[in-house]
């Protein structure tokens, strides 16, 4: 029996060790087929822009196309749900927003665990939220715009419930200004954006890149960000801050996950190749001209990062008192 026991052992040994090794093999041989980015946003927001921007030029360094995915819906949850339940074999990976750390809380049944069920890959870019209104609206600052919301209880456009934009305007307007202010949420920022661009509303929350050209264009006004100093990219316009509201210093960020068991080796191999994009002149350059600050780092980093903010969007959740829609 002693020996049966022995040989049993090492068959179990010699298998755990095939395993091991296969898995190992996977990684080194990987990627040999082209790899499918699921953005559950719809196109024209931050994450879609980030999505294609980052896989033209990973696909390059890859040597394997790179396929953006739309999955919209509920928030992001959908796409999130379903690259969850993928192969974690490293050619199906998740490129999300902050969406995916206030779902955590905002969400009774997101679909998947943010800590369990996936392994980030890296927070690839941030940028802040910009207070918007349609040109047309006369409100050229923030105090004008509530002062008039305050007289007339508009609504306000948002890429969707639990996205930062959305709890960046409810934390201004509804915890802060105490203001009786509905959002109104779309599909995406692109939706949104849209919306405010023809009057129905006039007024919304957006990330600066998802609004950015039409801002500049004059056919939309930002009235502030949500950043501890101002953008860049719209150096005339004033943070929350100056105008009056301290604290509110929110980001929406663009990170990349692949799900819980993709081999160790797979995911070092992305999260190098995603280093080295982001460290290309061109890139950054292309990223900045749109607002974002571009990240990067290593994947516990990244891991470290994501569960800080699950924390602070979740405190921020109960304490306005949000519901997932």
């Amino acid at each position: 029996m002693r020996a049966f026991a022995r040989i049993a052992s090492c068959i179990a040994a010699m298998l755990v060790l095939d395993a091991c090794r296969e898995r190992g093999a996977q990684g080194e041989r990987w990627p040999t087929q082209p790899i499918h980015f699921i953005a559950p946003f719809a196109p024209g927001g931050p994450v879609d822009t980030i999505a294609r921007k980052v896989g033209q030029k990973l696909s390059e360094e890859l040597g394997q196309p790179v396929v953006v995915e739309n999955r919209p819906g509920a928030g992001g949850n959908i796409g999130t749900a379903a690259a969850a339940k993928s192969a974690p074999d490293g050619y199906t990976v998740l490129v999300t927003s902050t969406a995916f750390a206030v779902n955590a809380t905002l969400s009774a049944k997101p679909g998947y665990d943010a800590e369990r069920d996936f392994v980030p890959i890296a927070i690839v870019a941030t940028q802040p939220n910009a207070i918007i209104v349609n040109a047309s609206l006369p409100a050229q600052d923030l105090a004008q715009l509530l002062a008039l919301a305050k007289a007339t209880s508009p609504g306000f456009a948002t890429p969707g419930s639990g996205t930062t934009p959305h709890l960046t305007g409810e934390h201004l307007f509804r915890s802060m200004a105490k203001l009786d202010m509905t959002p109104i949420h779309f599909k995406g920022a692109g939706p949104a954006v849209i919306a405010v661009l023809s009057g129905q509303p006039p007024i919304g929350s957006a990330a600066i890149s998802t609004a950015l050209q039409h801002i500049r264009s004059g056919k939309l006004r930002a009235l502030a960000v949500s950043s501890a100093r101002r953008a860049k990219t719209l150096p005339d316009v004033p943070t929350l801050a100056e105008v009056g509201f301290p604290g509110v210093e929110d980001y929406t960020w663009v990170g990349l996950f692949l799900p819980a068991g993709t081999p160790p080796e797979i995911v070092q191999r992305l999260n190098a190749a995603v280093n080295r994009v982001l460290s290309s002149p061109q890139v950054r350059a292309q990223l900045e001209e749109e607002a974002f600050e571009p990240v990067g780092g290593s994947s516990r980093s990244s891991a470290d990062y994501v569960k800080a903010e699950v924390e602070k969007w979740g405190k921020l959740v109960r304490e306005v008192g949000i519901q997932a829609e």
